[in-house]
């Protein structure tokens, strides 16, 4: 993070305005349920933590960041968090581990207690904590994470997740599931009706998932394979109960991990995140199709994929697909694009002798959400959408070191990327709540002043994670909150669970150091928000 002090200039100049189309006709209220609370010291970089809090010394941290994987059941609202998840991504993700603390967040990595005193710890996963379990029901909150706990095995299995970035329900069990230090997939059990925790299991097979899917009877898992999922993808079924609650079949093997799962005309379909070395199209992110239900395994097509858009070859294996949903006799998907990721792919492939050149790759490998649509897909009438994208995009030319405006072969339906603003750069979650589309974006508009003393600022007023709502699918999108939910320092919606026609909503807010009610600042930490909508 240390070494992007350049970033902020360098983006805001090919910044596009913010779009400002009418909001939503429909009248929506949003109630805070629960957030996180402080639950560790802090008094400096590499030094012990002190007892507390309360503080005596140091300062108030709340490491607990993201409602990360959430299912509802009935009236009950189960949820997974992760900790210190923008470290974790930053040092993993990024290989950008250099220790970083500023008046919002602190990342410490190598020189993290936890990374001290555990040396099978990576360093650039120093900033790990355990990850919780939480249940909303009927107005009261409960932590659950004792339960789990309380048991050695399931105890040590808890403490080396990284997340629960899963959940999901069927036939009276809640799953969650999240990655583990050893590249392998923690699944925890739970009975919705006893609320009794049921037990955990690795399964070594894998090393990753996003998301479960219940549809047409079954519950299904998508799956990544290897360090981060990075090594392809796989599709489960489960077929557990609440006696053996850790039973899965795989009714896909694919060649990109899975990253969410949409159910649509008797299929699934699953949309993908490129491998870490992509080689065919296949590895490049996309949009899969299953083949008719029951799975056997067999059959999947790919429909759709990063590079039928993006023409820049180096910047197309850094994309991801997330949010998928079917609505409105069209199946709705996004890209997502991890702040930088492309940026430091394109600077250890093409290094820059001068600043000026160095400034203009960072700027022209940023991206920001696309939101496509499609209908017959994998059949001669299929018809795909670009409802918001670009249609020219800045491509590198190797062979004369300089940067090249390209067609896509798209024109957006409605409007520019990011629904008009350059910072929405994931499309983390769509959800259909009534008779609407719901689309969650990551706006990192506010990590970016964090980078540098020097930049222009970046607008207050567009600060926080959007939510966007399309009322038909006759029509474009439109906002129902672009600033975190009464929260700028909420830069994410993680995950939504629909309740008629209305929502709750996982924000992903990792400030761990805003922790003082008493100063100007809202507090850091996940939050757990229930959105109600009156129909006009």
């Amino acid at each position: 993070m240390n070494s992007l002090a350049g970033l902020t200039a360098a983006v805001l100049l090919g910044a596009s305005a913010a779009v400002a189309p009418a909001a939503a006709a429909d009248t929506y209220a949003h109630r805070l349920l629960g957030k996180a609370a402080p639950d560790e010291c802090f008094a400096g970089i590499g030094q012990p933590y002190p007892p507390g809090p309360p503080c005596a010394r140091g300062q108030a941290k709340v490491n607990q960041s993201y409602v990360w994987g959430m299912t509802r059941v009935g009236r009950q609202v189960w949820f997974g968090t992760g900790a210190n998840t923008h470290c974790l991504t930053s040092g993993s993700g990024l290989a950008d581990a250099d220790p970083v603390v500023n008046d919002d967040y602190v990342c410490e990595f190598a020189e993290s207690q936890v990374a001290k005193e555990h040396p099978t710890v990576p360093d650039a996963l120093g900033d790990i904590r355990v990850p919780q379990i939480w249940l909303y029901d009927a107005g009261v909150l409960t932590n659950r994470t004792a339960e789990v706990m309380a048991s050695d095995a399931d105890a040590r299995r808890l403490r080396s997740t990284l997340g629960m970035r899963a959940a999901g329900n069927a036939g009276g069990v809640v799953l969650f599931a999240g990655p583990s230090l050893t590249s392998t997939l923690n699944v925890f059990a739970f009975d919705a009706v006893t609320k009794r925790f049921l037990g955990s299991r690795t399964l070594a097979r894998y090393g990753n998932a996003r998301t479960f899917l219940a549809a047409a009877g079954d519950l299904y898992l998508g799956a990544g394979i290897g360090p981060d999922g990075g090594l392809g993808g796989a599709v489960l079924r489960w077929r557990g109960n609440r006696i053996a609650p850790f039973l899965f079949d795989r009714v896909a093997t694919l060649p990109a991990q899975a990253a969410d799962l949409a159910y649509a005309d008797g299929r699934l379909y699953a949309t993908t995140w490129s491998t870490a070395r992509p080689t065919t199209d296949a590895q490049i992110a996309g949009v899969w199709r299953s083949p008719p239900l029951p799975l056997d395994g067999a059959g999947w097509t790919q429909v759709w994929q990063a590079g039928s858009y993006e023409k820049d070859p180096l910047t197309t294996t850094t994309y991801g697909v997330g949010g998928v949903a079917a609505y409105g006799g069209w199946l709705y998907w996004g890209s997502m694009h991890v702040p930088l990721k492309a940026t430091k792919a394109h600077q250890a492939a093409y290094p820059q002798p001068t600043e000026e050149t160095r400034n203009a790759q960072i700027r022209y490998t940023q991206r920001a959400a696309t939101i496509w649509r499609g209908r017959d897909l994998g059949t001669p009438e299929q018809q795909i959408e670009l409802l918001y994208g670009e249609s020219v995009l800045p491509v590198y030319q190797p062979t004369g070191g300089a940067w090249a405006p390209v067609p896509t072969g798209w024109t957006a339906r409605y409007g520019k990327s990011g629904f008009g603003n350059t910072f929405n750069n994931y499309t983390w979650r769509m959800t259909v709540a009534g008779d609407r589309l719901y689309v969650a974006t990551m706006d990192w508009s506010y990590l970016v002043h964090l980078l540098s003393d020097t930049a222009p600022p970046t607008d207050p007023a567009g600060w926080g994670a959007d939510l966007w709502t399309f009322p038909s699918a006759d029509s474009p999108a439109q906002p129902v909150n672009v600033s975190g939910l009464g929260n700028h320092l909420n830069y994410g919606i993680r995950t939504m669970a629909a309740d008629g026609d209305d929502l709750y909503l996982g924000l992903a807010n990792p400030m761990n150091l805003r922790t003082d009610p008493a100063d100007s600042v809202p507090e850091g930490g996940w939050e757990l928000i229930r959105l109600d909508r009156t129909v006009s």
